[in-house]
């Protein structure tokens, strides 16, 4: 008989809510058997879950990952999903680094002006 897991032991064992489980259901992610009332979710929809959970804390849409997992095709490999990913990680990455760019310089100007102030309130004091 193969692994099968409850919603309450995936949720315990990646940290994440009953109801981002059922979230990720209703997106298409996820689709457990159901045992009466029951939902069961075998080895396959945990790896699942943890690529969606991985995926979102790399910053992907629920969207992205979509794509991403629906790529997959086991008689052909993996090869198209990887491709699509690859391009996904470097699109992220260079949002990443423009954000950066733009907190570095937000920051610069922060520096800027609290210099230029303590400078005014120190010859206000004079």
């Amino acid at each position: 008989m193969s692994e099968s897991f409850s919603i309450a032991q995936l949720a315990e064992e990646f940290g994440v809510t009953h109801r981002a489980i059922r979230f990720y259901e209703q997106e298409g992610l996820l689709v457990p058997a159901r045992r009466g009332n029951r939902r069961v979710y075998s080895g396959g929809d945990r790896v699942r879950l943890k690529l969606i959970l991985r995926g979102r804390r790399l910053g992907f849409s629920v969207t992205e990952i979509k794509e991403i997992l629906s790529l997959y095709n086991p008689e052909s490999g993996e090869g198209a999903q990887l491709r699509h990913l690859v391009g996904k990680i470097r699109e992220r990455r260079a949002l990443l680094r423009r954000q950066r760019d733009d907190i570095d310089a937000i920051l610069d100007e922060l520096d800027r002006l609290e210099a230029a102030c303590t400078d005014r309130l120190l010859d206000a004091a004079d």
